[in-house]
């Protein structure tokens, strides 16, 4: 047995919450309160894991981490405006789970499974079965992108790749490497929050490996995700070379201030993370409840651009299906 499969067997068998009445017995919480009826969805059922858990506010329905994994009961009302591909993704979609929206950069669907189920996901109706990046090898999606030499860039996305072995990993991570027009690597992650003991030296040694840049991209909606193994996990990625960069979703009740988000972003830098973007919330359907208009988006953003140095505050933006890029919304 090598050295790193105690780390990597402690990853992979980490405890999930999967059923509702176990996560609030976690969190004495009262499952007779109205507030937290829940919707029985099968498609998209409760997983969080226990580190996460440990981190919410026992007794506190209102915690900003128990929201963001609770299957509440208004994810079953539908909304109009909302669809099940918000972003526009099947339309870009490619054989071999290769999405090509944007000049310069491509992005692989490498896997559908994630560490955490956030309520609020964009990617919740997508066909992961038909689409994924991993099926043959790669072969599809690695000829795709060595075929064409605008793509500079490559974006490890899912799902979260974190849930792929550093096997799997570092075999596409190596082919990748050996595409001459190939310059980044950019890996979007939750994983590496809500589960920082992945961040072991088995995925360090392929990443820091790559002869491309790299560029890790965590989503943290809120300051109370960032414990101490998070902040070792963070430093543990900029070690091996990467440039942290944090994107977060702006929900009703969970972050919808410039006081949560100044200290999110305080939190973030203190531990060598910069702040890219705010994202409005992609109106898939079963998230309505989670929306905050632009107006208000943009009154949050100009009191928290009063509150902190430029280089702290994020860029507020919304993904508009068919644009040649995000859409910056002023403020």
């Amino acid at each position: 047995m090598d050295g790193s499969s105690p780390t990597v067997s402690r990853w992979q068998d980490a405890a999930l919450v999967t059923r509702p009445d176990e996560l609030l017995g976690l969190l004495d919480l009262d499952p007779a309160l109205p507030c937290l009826d829940y919707q029985r969805l099968r498609d998209f059922p409760l997983r969080v894991p226990r580190g996460f858990v440990q981190r919410m506010r026992k007794g506190d329905a209102e915690d900003p981490l128990f929201l963001q994994v609770w299957p509440a009961g208004a994810e079953g009302l539908d909304s109009a405006g909302y669809s099940s591909d918000a972003v526009g993704d099947l339309a870009s979609l490619k054989s071999g789970g290769l999405i090509h929206k944007y000049q310069g950069r491509a992005l692989l669907i490498t896997t559908g499974a994630c560490a955490v189920n956030c309520r609020y996901c964009f990617r919740r109706h997508f066909p992961y079965g038909d689409s994924l990046a991993s099926r043959g090898n790669w072969r599809v999606a690695l000829e795709q992108i060595a075929a064409d030499p605008s793509i500079e860039e490559v974006i490890l996305s899912g799902g979260d790749p974190l849930s792929l072995s550093d096997d799997k990993l570092s075999a596409l991570v190596t082919q990748l490497d050996q595409i001459p027009h190939l310059r980044r690597l950019r890996l979007h992650t939750r994983t590496a929050v809500v589960l920082p003991e992945r961040v072991d030296q088995a995925l360090l040694d392929w990443l820091g490996r790559s002869r491309l840049q790299k560029v890790v991209v965590l989503h943290v909606n809120h300051a109370e995700e960032i414990d101490a193994a998070v902040e070792a996990a963070i430093t543990r990625l900029r070690n091996a070379g990467a440039t942290l960069l944090n994107q977060s979703v702006l929900l009703r009740r969970v972050n919808d201030s410039a006081g949560i988000l100044a200290s999110l972003s305080e939190r973030l830098f203190a531990c060598g993370v910069l702040p890219y973007y705010l994202h409005l919330l992609d109106r898939v359907q079963g998230v309505g409840h989670f929306e905050v208009n632009e107006i208000n988006a943009v009154k949050i953003m100009g009191e928290l651009a009063a509150r902190l140095p430029g280089y702290l505050v994020p860029r507020l933006a919304r993904e508009t299906p068919g644009a040649p890029a995000k859409t910056l919304l002023s403020w």
